[in-house]
């Protein structure tokens, strides 16, 4: 079988751009109200203290680390939707693991070329995680939502051209309490120069998206 060169863009998502996401916060509560009292030493411990000042409340987070996205899917949907890959996938280094993981998973089979990614994020609350989610669908127009799939969830597929190259991408995104879940879903075929349907690509993210999804809800059970 002949050697096909791979389109420049494909090429360069072989070698992945390092996601980098840090986030950080402090707790803290308040200085306990001093108790009236009618020595003298009682007296001078309160002094400078304010028995009125109320304490900070911790802000109650459902996910506080971000669960192994490799383990994220099944063996089974990996080798549906990205034949011939490894199964392990391979995890994006992150400057903070506990907040944001990525895995993906990339193939060429015959002709075939498929490219998977799977990303959690930990945000500091819910209405971050919110804020966020709202950010990112804003910034892909022309999808649609997608019922039943955590707190919010959306779908958009695109196809682009390059070297008379096609190449279908979808991405699905999900809020569900304070964390995030965004799969990527890519494919092409570089015999015919086509791209995988767009029916095709819209239901393989969706599918490893409610599977990353339950991980990530069963993690939190555990």
């Amino acid at each position: 079988m002949r050697s096909l060169p791979l389109p420049l863009a494909l090429t360069a998502r072989l070698s992945p751009v390092v996601v980098l996401a840090a986030a950080g916060w402090a707790l803290s509560s308040g200085p306990l109200a001093a108790t009236p009292a009618a020595d003298d030493r009682a007296t001078q411990k309160s002094e400078g203290e304010s028995p009125s000042a109320p304490a900070t409340a911790a802000v109650s987070k459902t996910y506080a680390t971000a669960p192994a996205p490799c383990e994220s899917l099944g063996a089974k949907t990996i080798k549906s939707l990205v034949p011939g890959a490894k199964t392990a996938g391979k995890e994006i280094p992150s400057t903070d693991s506990k907040l944001r993981r990525t895995c993906s998973w990339n193939a060429l089979k015959g002709y075939d070329y498929r490219w998977l990614d799977v990303s959690f994020e930990i945000t500091e609350s819910d209405d971050a995680a919110r804020e966020s989610y709202q950010e990112r669908v804003a910034d892909r127009s022309g999808g649609g939502d997608v019922p039943g799939l955590g707190d919010a969830g959306y779908s958009v597929v695109n196809l682009t051209t390059e070297d008379k190259q096609q190449t279908r991408e979808g991405v699905v995104l999900v809020r569900t309490s304070n964390a995030l879940v965004s799969v990527t879903y890519s494919g092409s075929d570089f015999e015919s120069k086509k791209a995988p349907s767009t029916d095709e690509i819209n239901k393989g993210a969706i599918k490893a998206a409610k599977e990353a999804v339950a991980a990530l809800e069963d993690g939190q059970k555990g």
